[in-house]
């Protein structure tokens, strides 16, 4: 008998496992759907927890057209500069390390963290969203201390696609990574730090506005990149959770079905993306 499954390649078996448990994952999510909507009323604006993040003034109207599998447009429309977002969350941190809440998590990162739905995320947590849309590592490095007053169980960190863009070197990428799981690590000692992946871009399929500068960027530059985030993270004693297999095709590019532009993701993404979290929250983290 031939077994098929050993003549596949490396990532597609990973993609079918992965798949696999995040079917059953799905499965659990559309169940706390349910749960949480019912007491959606007693969330306070500006947390995750609380409410969807605030607009990400870069995503058009024409990608989230879709109402099908969009992302919910967050209510008020607030085209903030980055130091005014950098206040924004300044007072969000302020906020909640006087509520000082147990099992505290924080999603830190770029556009892709920021919209994610606050209604989707795991449960059993207090998320707060410390998220800005375009932002880089240089600039992520630069405002964790906006976190020291925060009691926090886990970070789940996501950065780097930005720099990849708009032309950093892997070089400078790497130094600012390291520097920013190093501080995370030393200011917060019993954190748990997980290391995400960099995504897949969608390539000839992409529509987003600056699409020149996606095809510039060769899948085999971001597999290597987070090849070099696994170590980081190892080297840190933080944990890693590699999202790429489960979102990239067998070209190299992001999935259709998963992203509005071929950058950032659709609702049915962030499902996918909820289910690695909660599946990796409770296999791995203690």
């Amino acid at each position: 008998m031939i077994n098929w499954f050993t003549k596949i390649p490396n990532w597609a078996a990973l993609s079918l496992v992965m798949n696999g448990l995040l079917f059953g994952g799905l499965l659990v999510v559309w169940q706390e759907q349910a749960a949480f909507s019912d007491s959606a009323g007693n969330r306070a604006s500006g947390l995750l927890l609380a409410g969807e993040p605030p607009i990400d003034a870069s995503i058009t109207d024409a990608a989230i057209a879709d109402t099908e599998m969009a992302l919910p447009r967050p209510g008020g429309d607030r085209n903030l500069s980055y130091e005014q977002w950098v206040e924004v969350l300044k007072k969000d941190a302020a906020t909640m390390a006087a509520k000082n809440p147990e099992h505290l998590t924080v999603l830190l990162g770029d556009s892709l963290s920021l919209w994610f739905p606050g209604e989707l995320m795991p449960g059993r947590r207090v998320w707060i969203n410390q998220s800005i849309s375009g932002e880089r590592t240089q600039g992520l490095l630069k405002r964790l201390d906006l976190l020291e007053d925060n009691d926090v169980e886990a970070v789940f960190l996501m950065i780097g696609i930005n720099d990849l863009i708009w032309g950093k070197t892997d070089d400078e990428i790497v130094s600012n990574y390291k520097e920013i799981v190093r501080q995370l690590k030393q200011k917060h000692p019993k954190t748990q730090i997980v290391v995400q992946s960099i995504l897949p871009h969608g390539g000839e399929n992409s529509t987003w506005e600056s699409r020149d500068k996606l095809l510039a960027l060769e899948s085999d530059r971001i597999v290597a990149m987070n090849n070099t985030l696994k170590k980081i993270a190892a080297d840190n004693n933080a944990y890693y959770l590699d999202l790429y297999p489960i979102f990239v095709t067998g070209d190299g590019t992001l999935r259709d079905d998963l992203t509005t532009d071929g950058l950032h993701l659709n609702r049915q993404g962030y499902l996918v993306w909820r289910s690695a979290i909660a599946l990796y929250a409770q296999l791995e983290l203690q």
